[in-house]
């Protein structure tokens, strides 16, 4: 039996929530799209083997990463019995898209438009999406996506691409604002409007004290999550 690990690597592009995905390079289902994995090696843990995959296709390390969870379905490799224990990260896109790995194919997709995977890796897919909503609505985990300033509409639009809703600008600009994690900047983004909206960028000392703190963005984020 083989273990192996898989990585749903999830990036903002300042507008849409988007998936990493590579063409798969061997057979069964060669040329296919897919998540990024590999092989545990002798030597490693699950996480330094997740880090290690991480970083042969984007070239990143000491990202957001965390643990979703392990597929050992007897059939879900028609090869050989393969376990795979899966994990997701959070990249800001525009801030690493330089340094994706050609020889991979690596390219970006939309969520919501993404192309059939291999195997069970869009059962994967869809549990990272449910365990990103609900991390989402308890921790400020979503900054992991943005750039280093940001706008509030930006960081909006966000929120609604995760839960597939649309959220009141006046409420949800009061709420964010109220948890102290934003400092203000003094310049704008004007590409949207001739008034434009200010840069805000992360309190980062206030993000990890206040990790834990729920921070009520989503209204009744349990009806959002079934």
């Amino acid at each position: 039996m083989l273990q192996a690990v898989d990585c749903i690597i999830f990036g903002f592009d300042g507008f849409e929530l988007k998936l990493l995905l590579i063409q798969r390079g061997f057979e069964p289902q060669k040329n296919k799209w897919s998540l990024m994995g590999g092989f545990l090696q002798s030597s490693e843990s699950l996480d330094q083997a997740a880090n290690r995959v991480l970083k042969q296709l984007t070239g990143l390390k000491g990202v957001y990463l965390e643990q979703l969870g392990t597929f050992s379905h007897p059939r879900r490799d028609p090869v050989e019995r393969t376990v795979s224990t899966a994990y997701f990260a959070l990249i800001d896109i525009h801030r690493y898209e330089k340094q994706l790995s050609s020889h991979y194919h690596a390219e970006w997709f939309l969520l919501k438009k993404r192309p059939k995977l291999i195997f069970d890796h869009d059962l994967m897919v869809n549990l990272a999406q449910q365990k990103l909503r609900y991390k989402a609505a308890l921790h400020p985990i979503l900054f992991e996506l943005l750039p280093p300033r940001f706008t509030i509409p930006q960081l909006q639009s966000l929120y609604q691409d995760i839960y597939q809703t649309r959220l009141d600008n006046r409420n949800f600009s009061r709420k964010v604002l109220s948890t102290g994690l934003l400092v203000k900047l003094k310049d704008k983004d004007k590409t949207g409007s001739k008034k434009g909206a200010f840069y805000y960028k992360l309190n980062k000392k206030r993000y990890k004290a206040d990790f834990q703190a729920f921070l009520h963005f989503i209204p009744n984020p349990g009806k959002l999550l079934c």
